[in-house]
């Protein structure tokens, strides 16, 4: 069981590696795509909340596996169209971070929600993740390539998070659920440290 929770934790650290790759993604020549694909990867909020609507989605099993992440996805883009609108929506970063608590708590409690209900879930928290996307995106970068690159970026992190998912499975029924909680929890802590400013 230890090299089990070993391998799950590791492998959820693994997915917060690219924070540090891509920590300012409008330096350099990049535009439109890459900044767009890189924005995701640049916040450890990001990326662990992403990753937890994968394992949220896996947990849940059947339909939810793609429909969670896709909702996700789509609420997004119109959260970063907000954005580029620039038509403010209140406590971005505090749903940012609140995103990160809560998902990593319905994974560390493994929440049988209703599909519906997960779908929901993810995607008020979607608009917060797809607002900040949208505002900051760079003034010299093409709109709809950044969005691409943002929607692509945070569908691949949400594959990571199916794949930790099925990986930490793979370790047995009482072992996996073990990791997949001790994985949440991490994630729920940092959410906290983001959510008080100490991340």
């Amino acid at each position: 069981m230890k090299s089990a929770l070993k391998g799950g934790l590791l492998a959820l650290a693994a997915t917060a590696l690219p924070a540090a790759a891509y920590a300012h993604p409008a330096i350099g020549e990049a535009a439109g795509f890459s900044h767009g694909f890189a924005h995701p990867m640049s916040g450890l909020d990001h990326i662990l909340a992403m990753v937890m609507v994968g394992v949220f989605a896996f947990q849940l099993g059947g339909r939810a596996t793609w429909q969670v992440p896709t909702t996700f996805v789509l609420v997004m883009a119109l959260g970063g169209a907000l954005g580029v609108a620039g038509i403010n929506i209140p406590f971005v970063e505090t749903g940012i971070a609140l995103s990160v608590v809560v998902l990593g708590a319905i994974v560390a409690l493994h929440v049988k929600a209703p599909t519906a209900v997960a779908m929901g879930v993810v995607g008020l928290f979607a608009i917060f993740h797809g607002h900040a996307h949208g505002a900051e995106m760079p003034e010299d970068a093409g709109g709809a390539a950044y969005a691409a690159g943002f929607m692509i970026a945070t569908a691949l992190l949400h594959a990571a998070g199916l794949a930790l998912g099925y990986v930490i499975g793979r370790a047995g029924e009482r072992q996996g659920a073990f990791v997949t909680r001790a994985a949440g929890s991490v994630a729920a802590i940092a959410g906290v440290g983001i959510l008080a400013g100490l991340i």
